[in-house]
């Protein structure tokens, strides 16, 4: 007879936690389904509620497995083992949904920040931030699932709360061994509020030009025009000079030079450079203008200026009209190519030709 009772309780245990767990299911699945109802008709992309499905359901069924054991007499042991386990999994479990959303808001912002468009400064500021903040807290939260998972067993409780107190001390034990990294990482964080490169920046380091591909907490990925990468370190970027050909806006202005006869027509030449670069479809309108920036002896030094949209873009004008002008010297204006001058001098048995061979 005690057995058939001990069999029965056992029965109606189990009994009251499965009905808890689907009870658990059901409910959560309405409430899903009701938010998504509300966010559609608001015309709201439901980004956030899918991310954040499975973490909420099953820490509703968490929260429902805990209501059920409670109307149950557990063994002293079972019951500490159970309440061992079910606070970590409830730190898990939360650091699973915190992440979730976080990376769901980061897919919305990065979804609004288009950085496709011809004008894309605000959009890339936006990313850039967005994408270095994520990975902070990113560490941070894993930090924090990792010490309240250590406060929930007893025989390390003591652990998980040093962790947690002495997170600053223990910093400065490890920056001692590991400074390079905490360096990269706390340029990393500074660099998220100072933006001196943005995600898609055209720049140039180490003489390499290149765009900015992607921004991590210790490193930055830079695709050279080649499709090379060169992986450089945060702090590279706080302590050494670089160029950045798009900080303020994407519009550049590019240079073309041209070594022509002092004796050549500057007038003429001008005017058809202005003509080519304004007939050149890449041209963005705003600058077209040559200019005499050197004068020696053998040479004058022609240096035109014209400005596109982006770099890519100028690069591109710059070959074209720099080819369109050495045509122009070679089939209309000859005389203006450079010539080596050589100084003929009298008195002697032979011609004899000054700083040549002759």
């Amino acid at each position: 007879m005690p057995d058939l009772s001990l069999s029965h309780i056992s029965i109606m245990a189990a009994v009251s936690i499965l009905s808890s767990v689907a009870v658990a299911f059901l409910v959560h699945w309405a409430l899903y389904w009701i938010a998504l109802r509300i966010v559609r008709r608001s015309r709201i992309e439901p980004t956030l509620l899918p991310a954040i499905f499975h973490p909420t359901r099953w820490l509703v069924v968490l929260l429902a497995l805990s209501a059920g054991v409670k109307s149950i007499a557990l063994g002293p042991r079972v019951a500490e083992i159970w309440g061992i386990g079910s606070r970590m999994l409830f730190a898990l479990l939360v650091g699973w949904l915190i992440l979730r959303g976080m990376r769901a808001a980061k897919a919305m912002f990065e979804r609004n920040a288009d950085i496709s468009v011809e004008d894309n400064l605000k959009a890339r500021r936006q990313r850039t931030k967005v994408g270095i903040l994520y990975r902070i807290a990113q560490c941070v939260v894993g930090f924090l699932v990792i010490a309240m998972i250590l406060i929930a067993i007893p025989g390390v409780r003591t652990i998980g709360v040093s962790l947690m107190a002495s997170a600053g001390l223990a910093a400065l034990a490890v920056g001692a061994a590991a400074q390079p990294a905490l360096k990269n990482l706390i340029a990393g964080v500074q660099m998220a509020f100072s933006e001196p490169i943005r995600l898609d920046d055209v720049v140039i380091v180490e003489g390499e030009w290149g765009r900015i591909e992607e921004i991590k907490l210790t490193y930055v990925v830079v695709r050279i025009w080649d499709d090379r990468r060169m992986v450089v370190p945060v702090s590279y970027f706080l302590e050494k000079p670089f160029q950045n050909w798009t900080t303020k806006t994407s519009d550049l202005l590019g240079t073309v030079f041209l070594y022509v006869d002092p004796a050549a027509d500057i007038g003429r030449i001008r005017e058809r450079f202005v003509a080519a670069v304004k007939a050149n479809a890449r041209w963005d309108g705003r600058v077209a203008i040559l200019q005499v920036t050197d004068h020696r002896a053998d040479a004058l030094e022609l240096r035109g200026l014209l400005s596109a949209r982006n770099a890519g873009v100028a690069f591109d004008l710059r070959c074209e009209v720099r080819e369109a002008m050495l045509d122009f010297l070679r089939a209309e204006m000859p005389e203006a190519l450079v010539r080596s001058r050589q100084r003929i001098e009298a008195g002697e048995g032979f011609t004899r030709l000054s700083g040549a061979a002759g």
